[in-house]
């Protein structure tokens, strides 16, 4: 037993285990007036490491350093979370391929449809879970997503434009543009998905090859649709 004299010594060394203040310090402080950017990054991390069955609000405050009731003054559930990251993540996706168009040549609408689904597979190779949320209507409702439903009629919008140029062009061979965009929209959608369930490797297709068996196989759509030989890019 420690005798009155040890007890003032032992007690100046102990480190206390809360700060000063009495409430544990946030882990990651956050700028005022961004915890909504925080929380919306902190559920795409979860994103990323168990997908969107990962995503809670709880979780997400943790990663932000606030307390578990903060995030409900931007997110009142769940639901609202996982819509907001699919907004992210569409507002993402339609970043890849306005990028992917900055340097196209004008005068080849072919070439810039094709340069749409290279970056529509190259995104959504790189970014699997993110794809799943924004393409399942399992995960969130997308009828009352408006940025969603907005970025994505933009992007079907611009697909619609590009084939009906190509066509005036003389670049098409069939004049049925819905059906084309259909089946290039089918092409690019099947391919990732067979990516994200896993079914590459029963096709003999390797981790490393599976970005250019897409180029390749989008390739032979392209010359399918053509009516004359593509233009290199």
């Amino acid at each position: 037993m420690m005798s009155r004299k040890q007890r003032p010594a032992l007690a100046a060394t102990a480190r206390p285990k809360r700060a000063p203040s009495g409430r544990k310090p946030p882990s990651k402080p956050y700028h005022h007036g961004d915890l909504r950017r925080v929380l919306i990054d902190a559920a795409l991390q979860l994103v990323n490491e168990g997908g969107a069955d990962a995503i809670s609000v709880r979780e997400a405050a943790r990663r932000a350093g606030v307390s578990p009731g903060a995030p409900f003054r931007h997110f009142p559930s769940r639901d609202a979370l996982i819509q907001a990251v699919a907004e992210e993540a569409q507002r993402r996706f339609r970043a890849e391929i306005e990028q992917a168009l900055a340097d196209a040549p004008a005068d080849d609408a072919l070439g810039r449809f094709r340069r749409i689904g290279l970056a529509y597979l190259r995104w959504a190779l790189h970014n699997p879970t993110h794809f799943e949320i924004i393409s399942s209507r399992r995960l969130f409702d997308h009828d009352n997503a408006d940025a969603v439903s907005r970025d994505n009629a933009a992007l079907i919008d611009l697909t619609e434009r590009t084939l009906a140029e190509a066509f005036a062009r003389g670049q098409l061979r069939s004049p049925d543009l819905k059906r084309v965009q259909i089946a290039g929209r089918a092409l690019v959608y099947g391919f990732a998905r067979m990516n994200i369930d896993g079914h590459f490797p029963r096709w003999g297709v390797a981790d490393d090859d599976v970005e250019r068996t897409a180029a390749a196989i989008l390739d032979m759509f392209i010359d399918g649709i053509a009516k004359r030989p593509r233009q290199e890019i």
